[in-house]
């Protein structure tokens, strides 16, 4: 299905935000834990708190289905708590996929 208009100029706004491209449904991004999650839906917006969200699926084991706040999905790996991660991000796009 086609992003309508408004998810597309929300998208934009988003990207700007966060500097970085926002995930999109289809594409495949990995956590700094080397695990690989397949997009299903970003971005998705709580229809009370209008938060705005990402729905994602492991590419392994029970294949779960998950849903983060964007800000979280966006975020930076913690490299005090995790100082041996050389990925800068929590999530990063896999390339070549």
């Amino acid at each position: 299905m086609e992003e309508s208009k408004e998810t597309q100029e929300q998208r934009e706004l988003l990207n700007a935000k966060y500097r970085r491209a926002i995930p999109q449904a289809e594409e495949v991004w990995r956590h700094f834990k080397d695990n690989a999650y397949k997009i299903i839906a970003c971005p998705v917006m709580h229809t009370e708190t209008r938060e705005i969200y990402c729905v994602y699926q492991a590419l392994y084991g029970s294949y779960g289905i998950y849903c983060r706040p964007l800000d979280m999905f966006m975020s930076e790996v913690d490299h005090e708590k995790y100082p041996q991660i050389g990925q800068k991000y929590r999530f990063e796009k896999k390339q070549g996929i």
